[in-house]
């Protein structure tokens, strides 16, 4: 298997790369696997099934807007170096549906959300059944990778499901009888499919992505809406500056939670390994309390 070496490190610095680089736990060896990830929904993915069975990389780094990033000179030599590149989708991320096209002639390109029905909205791993398809997606690219290994990662992938089936029972169960049915989130539109399977009203400040501009009539429709509603939590997304969503707060009293999209991450929480699991059940959590659900 090919490995990312010193100099193919330095010339993803000499590039001025973007790409981030996470701390491997102990010295590589020689024929670990080299995969290369787009985002945090790839690369949580991946690591869940993987486990220390590969090297894995992450193109974006902690607290950038995945849907806008640019991706450097650096970013393609990483890519054309691994034994696999795994991305999300050509929807969610059309700057990794470019850089796959450039993959070296050894490198398996992996479309996680290649089995998922198509739709308008690409946060596709906000349906856990969504999350299944993807994550077999992934082990079958592993097990084409490290057939030795196909035991282990069918092993990882049924205890990966086993989570998502248990997870899924806790939402169904933790927001069945809530005060309110109302999410408003100073955010864009990710949590669409959420509300969707779970039964409550989204409205969010953005679409999407980031990319569109919050106007004043969009803002001050919210602000009007939570007033009338009566609404005592809004909802933030956890990398995004806070001052938008105290403004609103300010105007209308409500407390204010974050949510987690999942496609970014901090700083913090990527180096302290949490899951896109853990992430969904601090979303649980905070639902619960926003819409004061019985437990």
């Amino acid at each position: 298997m090919k490995k990312i070496g010193i100099i193919v490190l330095f010339v993803l610095l000499a590039a001025g790369t973007v790409c981030f680089l996470p701390k491997p736990a102990g010295p590589k060896t020689g024929g670990k696997l080299t995969v290369v990830t787009s985002g945090y929904v790839a690369y949580t993915l991946t690591r869940q099934l993987a486990g220390e069975l590969a090297d894995i990389v992450m193109l974006l780094p902690p607290n950038a807007e995945p849907h806008s990033f640019e991706p450097t000179p650096g970013v393609l030599v990483a890519v054309r170096q691994a034994d696999l590149f795994i991305y999300i989708s050509d929807t969610f991320e059309p700057w990794a549906k470019d850089i796959a096209a450039g993959a070296g002639k050894n490198t398996q390109v992996v479309k996680a959300a290649g089995a998922v029905p198509a739709s308008a909205d690409p946060h596709v791993w906000m349906d856990f059944d969504n999350v299944r398809l993807m994550a077999k997606t992934v082990e079958e690219a592993l097990v084409v990778q490290l057939p030795e290994q196909a035991q282990t990662l069918a092993q990882n992938l049924a205890e990966f499901n086993e989570q998502l089936t248990a997870l899924d029972d806790s939402y169904k169960k933790g927001l069945s009888s809530c005060q309110g049915r109302e999410v408003v989130h100073i955010g864009h539109l990710a949590f669409g499919r959420l509300a969707q399977k779970y039964g409550f009203t989204l409205t969010a400040l953005a679409g999407t992505s980031h990319d569109g501009e919050h106007s004043v009539r969009r803002l001050a429709g919210v602000v009007d809406l939570i007033k009338h509603h009566h609404i005592q939590t809004i909802f933030t997304e956890e990398t995004l500056s806070p001052r938008l969503a105290q403004t609103v707060a300010a105007e209308t009293g409500a407390q204010i939670l974050p949510l987690y999209t999942v496609e970014s991450i901090s700083k913090q929480d990527f180096d302290n390994h949490i899951t896109y699991i853990d992430l969904m059940k601090r979303n649980l959590d905070n639902l619960q309390r926003g819409l004061k659900c019985q437990a």
